[in-house]
């Protein structure tokens, strides 16, 4: 059970991180501004990142990498295991039930993982974009501090 709650969990950071970034990028700047000059701190904060999409969208961008490796490799791990035996008892796919499980997993959770943590939450950063900007901004400021020097090394390797 611990298992399908820890899959559960990265699917839903996958979801945030998805969310927040078709949120900031597509909330209307001249909304963001409208609230911004009424005082509304954390439209002046999304409306700083959504002039400014390089700031956030690598970190975006490497939560969602990261978070989808982990995914994959937890998930192939952990529920490969269980799986594999009753591939096993498949005599002709015994040699193969490593295989065989852990691929079956990773194509089942990588269905689950794009549509809801990917498809959905775009879906929802499109329709309440402004809102999710407003709530995300402050967080990804953070985030994209925290992670600079990995985002400055892979701009310049680029």
């Amino acid at each position: 059970m611990t298992e399908v709650l820890i899959l559960v969990l990265l699917i839903f950071l996958n979801a945030l991180f998805t969310m927040s970034e078709i949120a900031l990028v597509s909330a209307r700047k001249s909304r963001l501004e409208t609230l911004a000059n009424k005082g509304d701190e954390k439209a002046k904060a999304a409306l700083e990142l959504a002039e400014n999409p390089e700031k956030f969208l690598s970190t975006a961008q490497i939560g969602i990498t990261l978070i989808a490796i982990l995914t994959g490799v937890y998930s192939g791990e952990k529920f490969g295991n269980d799986l594999k035996p009753v591939i096993e008892d498949i005599t002709f796919l015994q040699p193969y039930a490593d295989t065989i499980a852990t691929s079956i997993v990773v194509v089942i959770v990588t269905f689950l993982s794009i549509i809801f943590g990917e498809l959905i939450p775009k879906k929802f950063g499109l329709l309440r974009a402004e809102k999710i900007a407003r709530m995300v901004a402050g967080p990804m400021n953070i985030l994209s501090k925290v992670v600079h020097p990995f985002v400055w090394l892979l701009s310049n390797v680029t």
